[in-house]
């Protein structure tokens, strides 16, 4: 049977983190804790589980993609490596059905499975991160940061590229089909998320987070990320300036645009429900998606200025 380590990364997760360390006692030949920054007792607790732990050199700037190369370069000997976030709890029986389809499919070069929120219905932006996380099983063109890799594929793209500091998981997975593998969701819940959002404010940083992915992970890969690109443009920057525009001019523009914006909402809502996600939801998770192409423009300029003024890429912290 092909041995399973795991990584897990983490700053400051407290609770979360020593949930997410005793559900993986036991399951995996090696367990390897990245801590980046912490000031709570995630390292002690790291320690008392059992886990190997890697701190971080905090003079540079820090992401998760930085954090789960070190966990790998931590490992002895990896063949299949889980990773797993600090904030994410591990299903039990996931590690093997992983194994097992890897083992079964020497063309797959990676295999994730269904992520969750452990507190779905306590805010609307839990649910709207349920949503997210719930997608069809089969063969994907990328993933989140919870994912099972094979460590020789890990090594032959060159692990995450460290200065992706949003969407580093979708960056490292179009190089994985790149270097000719497939990679594959299987039917299985694998991992229990905690997003903690009880304010907009932290909503709309993390859409800023989003958006700033869209326009690295884009810059990089230009075939990327191109609708979500376009769609920022025009619902986030184009139609809010003709509604200016109209403002100064005629007013029929910016009724116009307020239209197109009613209508988007309307049909937003009705994908959603196509997607089985209950109307009264749907109806209030449109709105947030409708909204949410200003904080993505926010984040998307950001990007944007980092690069040109050639500035470090500091990841945008949403908790």
């Amino acid at each position: 049977m092909t041995p399973v380590d795991v990584v897990l990364i983490g700053r400051n997760e407290g609770d979360r983190l020593k949930a997410a360390l005793a559900s993986v006692a036991g399951q995996a030949r090696q367990i390897v804790y990245v801590d980046s920054g912490s000031t709570d007792d995630s390292v002690a607790a790291a320690e008392r589980a059992g886990a190997k732990v890697v701190n971080l050199d905090m003079t540079r700037p820090f992401t998760a993609a930085r954090a789960r190369n070190a966990g790998f370069d931590a490992l002895d000997a990896p063949e299949y490596v889980q990773f797993i976030d600090g904030d994410c709890a591990l299903v039990p029986g996931y590690l093997d059905a992983a194994r097992a389809f890897l083992d079964l499919n020497p063309g797959t070069g990676m295999v994730t499975g269904w992520r969750s929120e452990i507190h779905r219905d306590a805010t609307l932006y839990n649910q709207l991160c349920d949503w997210e996380w719930r997608r069809p099983a089969g063969e994907i063109a990328a993933c989140g940061g919870d994912m099972m890799v094979r460590a020789q594929l890990w090594r032959d793209v060159g692990g995450m590229n460290p200065e992706v500091i949003a969407a580093e998981d979708d960056e490292v997975c179009v190089r994985f089909r790149k270097a000719g593998w497939t990679l594959h969701r299987i039917p299985h819940e694998m991992t229990r998320h905690d997003a903690a959002m009880t304010r907009f404010g932290q909503w709309w940083t993390r859409a800023v987070r989003t958006g700033h992915g869209f326009a690295q992970v884009g810059h990089l890969h230009p075939e990327y990320f191109v609708r979500e690109r376009r769609r920022v443009l025009v619902y986030g920057l184009a139609l809010p300036l003709l509604f200016l525009a109209g403002l100064l001019t005629t007013l029929w523009l910016s009724a116009a645009v307020l239209a197109i914006y009613a209508l988007n909402y309307v049909r937003t809502a009705q994908g959603l429900i196509r997607d089985g996600l209950p109307a009264a939801q749907a109806w209030r998770h449109s709105l947030l998606l409708t909204l949410s192409k200003i904080p993505n423009l926010i984040g998307m300029a950001r990007f944007h200025t980092r690069r040109v003024r050639r500035s470090d890429m500091r990841i945008i912290e949403y908790k």
